[in-house]
């Protein structure tokens, strides 16, 4: 072997290190935190973190831009779209109530490196998307006073033109992040009251709206004479899809508040489910209004819905649809700046972030330092940053986050359940094997078969029928099934996407590849359908696996396909930086490395000669490799 050069073994173990699992933990209840959220909190959350400006804006903007008056039919297939991720999130936050959204998803399932960069990536989402909010606020609210805050700033305060800073410091938004903080501060219960009375009123005057509307429409604007129903045809709707699922981001912020919920197996799915429908009735309902309110192609895509009420005669309808604006912007900033903290404490817990951040306020049980520092950097963006470069990180982030947890409810579907234990952490018993990879788990279950078929393991119904599957190792066809289904979604992805014009293929050969990835999607969901599921009746599952979760992964990646190359050159950098911090801190203090370290002690003793060989061997073998008739040496 040259020397400098790494072993194969020390290869070996520095992937096993990136890829090991956190263990499961589903039926603790423990926390630091305060579990004081009920099911109508976290609904409301929900509610808060989906139902913001774009009701305000995005309606009148694919309306006029992109489908017409079928913008009712893009919303109701985004819904559909983000039901199947919501649904992913809602099984993980009833089965793991702990903070942490779909960064603790993929930690248990995927391993930490994936974990890691889905977390990292989270952050900035919040961070993004919590400025992105707040200057939205106050240009909102500058606009009512006819944009004297942002003539005065410019006036006593100056402008520059400098790249990727904004041409005027926004102190409006900076100090609305500053007071949302405090608020955060004062604990979830709090935070929780003020949220209620935004989304309360958010609601009312959604309510009042959509009344209104309806009082005022002509059905008229949607006849044949002023464009008709679907003006931009099929192709259209598809195009307002897309644009519309960004509209119901945020339901992720009930599954990372999970582990402050007195009932999470219950409230979580409930939760979810029923924000998602709230938010999803009231954008149809609002888009459905507006367009019949007056024609579709003479909407202003800026301030859509206060424009109608003016054209239509009712002016002092606009006051309120612009408080309704700023108290749904208001619960998009809370959800935002209540999630981030927590995320950034659950990394922390984990040892893969500065354990600062994982320190919990006495009093308030929240994690102060995180809500201090990302509050700040936050109030930094806000302040002085010009966020419409980046406000795009939000979407290829959110999309990676729910691909990589409909992944992971595909891997805990075939696992084996873990050893309940009711003890604390107690000494490693030589005969349990230990699962620290992906690819250790998905072997699933052992060598030794029960008279129950074990998940991972083949259908008993189909074994003679499908007998070539039963000569592999349990868990090793489901492995290779979930590795082509990724892979065949990625083809079919590109193929949808970018045509045959994008992929600079014949005709022919755009239709070989499509059908071929089509089989082999297709061929991937029978043979993982064929094997063994986990079930449980305690907790809630989501229907049709693999099918419901593959569908979610393929929608996502189409999703992420239509970005655009800068926003995927400007998200590699960011991701370089988060790998940096891994191999920087998070691999070195992970708490699983701090676990392995007793073990990798213990594998370190010096040999002294002997005349028997046979003590020769213990003495350098761990104690998992021991016999299990002989004692550990290390009790």
């Amino acid at each position: 072997m040259v020397r400098g050069l790494p072993s194969t073994a020390s290869l070996v173990r520095f992937c096993q290190k990136l890829n090991r699992l956190k263990p499961l933990e589903e039926s603790t209840m423990e926390t630091s935190l305060r579990r004081c959220l009920s099911t109508l909190d976290l609904t409301l959350l929900g509610v808060g973190g989906m139902v913001g400006s774009g009701l305000y804006v995005l309606t009148g903007t694919v309306a006029k831009q992109m489908a017409g008056p079928a913008v009712l039919l893009s919303f109701a297939v985004a819904a559909v779209a983000s039901l199947l991720s919501a649904l992913c999130y809602a099984e993980f936050g009833a089965r793991l109530p702990r903070t942490g959204s779909a960064y603790l998803f993929t930690y248990v399932s995927m391993g930490e490196l994936w974990a890691f960069l889905i977390g990292w990536n989270v952050l900035l989402e919040y961070l993004i998307g919590g400025a992105a909010v707040a200057r939205a606020w106050s240009g909102y609210l500058d606009a009512m006073f006819n944009h004297r805050i942002h003539n005065f700033t410019e006036a006593y305060v100056g402008t520059w033109q400098v790249p990727l800073l904004a041409h005027y410091p926004d102190f409006l938004a900076a100090g609305i992040i500053i007071l949302a903080s405090v608020f955060i501060s004062c604990g979830a219960r709090v935070s929780s009251w003020l949220n209620h009375t935004f989304s309360v009123v958010s609601l009312v005057i959604i309510l009042f709206i959509i009344i209104l509307g309806f009082i005022l429409a002509r059905p008229h604007n949607w006849s044949a004479e002023e464009g008709g129903f679907a003006p931009f045809g099929f192709s259209g709707i598809m195009a307002g899809t897309a644009t519309c699922f960004y509209a119901f981001v945020g339901f992720d912020v009930i599954a990372a508040s999970s582990e402050e919920a007195r009932n999470p197996k219950q409230a979580v799915p409930v939760a979810i489910t029923i924000s998602l429908g709230l938010a999803a009735g009231a954008y149809i309902l609002v888009s459905t209004v507006l367009t019949l309110m007056v024609p579709w192609h003479s909407l202003d895509p800026d301030s859509a819905l206060a424009d109608a009420f003016y054209r239509r005669g009712y002016s002092w309808a606009g006051f309120i649809v612009a408080a309704g604006s700023i108290c749904a912007m208001n619960t998009v900033l809370l959800s935002s700046l209540f999630s981030l903290p927590r995320i950034v404490y659950a990394m922390a817990v984990d040892g893969l972030f500065f354990q600062v951040f994982a320190r919990v306020h006495p009093r308030t049980q929240v994690p102060m330092a995180g809500i201090l520092v990302f509050g700040g950097l936050m109030t930094c963006l806000a302040l002085l940053l010009d966020l419409e470069a980046l406000v795009q990180f939000l979407s290829i982030g959110t999309l990676l986050a729910y691909t990589f947890v409909a992944t992971s409810i595909i891997v805990l579907r075939f696992q084996r359940a873990p050893p309940s234990s009711s003890s604390g952490p107690a000494s490693p018993d030589p005969s349990v094997k230990e699962y620290h990879s992906f690819s250790d788990h998905i072997q699933l279950v052992g060598t030794e078969q029960a008279l129950a078929p074990e998940p991972g393991q083949l259908r008993p119904a189909l074994r003679p029928y499908l007998g070539f599957l039963g000569r592999y190792s349990p868990g090793a066809a489901v492995a290779w099934a979930l590795g082509i289904l990724v892979a065949s979604a990625i083809t079919l992805a590109c193929v949808l996407v970018f045509g045959d014009s994008g992929l600079h293929l014949p005709y022919g050969g755009y239709i070989l590849l499509l059908l071929l990835s089509s089989v082999m999607f297709l061929f991937s969901l029978l043979i993982l359908g064929a094997h063994q599921q986990r079930r449980q009746q305690d907790t809630f599952q989501i229907p049709m696996v693999p099918l419901t979760p593959a569908l979610s992964i393929l929608l996502n990646i189409c999703l992420m396909l239509k970005l655009s190359y800068l926003t995927w050159l400007r998200f590699s950098i960011w991701l370089l930086i988060g790998l940096a911090v891994y191999f920087g801190y998070g691999i070195w203090h992970s708490k699983e490395n701090q676990r392995e370290l007793p073990e990798l002690t213990t594998t370190r003793y010096v040999v002294f000669p002997s005349t028997n060989l046979e003590e020769t061997v213990q003495t350098v073998q761990p104690p998992s490799q021991l016999p299990s008739q002989e004692p550990s040496p290390t009790e």
